[in-house]
């Protein structure tokens, strides 16, 4: 993020991690600005057009807020993509391809 910010502002960055590569952004806002504001000032709705940060969400630094959220300086807004798999899902066809692999290894 650059170093040099005009006083008033702050510096922000807005990423997005697409399939198989990483979007992002360094902006200036004005002191209280939202996240929401972060997301409209980085241009993300015009490089990625069909995704909606309303619908999927949005974090900084890991933890989900609102778009309302007012910013500090140098947070990093995060946009979410859709999940491919239900993570539960995912978990429990692990524990069955680990529980069937344990019982040929027995002879089972």
């Amino acid at each position: 993020m650059a170093a040099d910010v005009p006083s008033g502002l702050l510096a922000v960055q807005v990423c997005f991690a697409d399939v198989g590569s990483i979007w992002q952004r360094d902006v200036q806002l004005p002191a209280g600005a939202t996240a929401a504001a972060a997301i409209e000032a980085s241009g993300f709705r015009a490089a990625y057009p069909n995704v909606d940060p309303a619908v999927l969400g949005v974090g900084i630094y890991g933890k989900a807020v609102p778009l309302t959220t007012l910013l500090q300086p140098n947070d990093r807004v995060e946009i979410y993509r859709a999940l491919r798999f239900d993570p539960k899902d995912s978990r429990r066809r692990r524990a069955d391809h680990r529980k069937r692999q344990l019982r040929q290894q027995r002879g089972g």
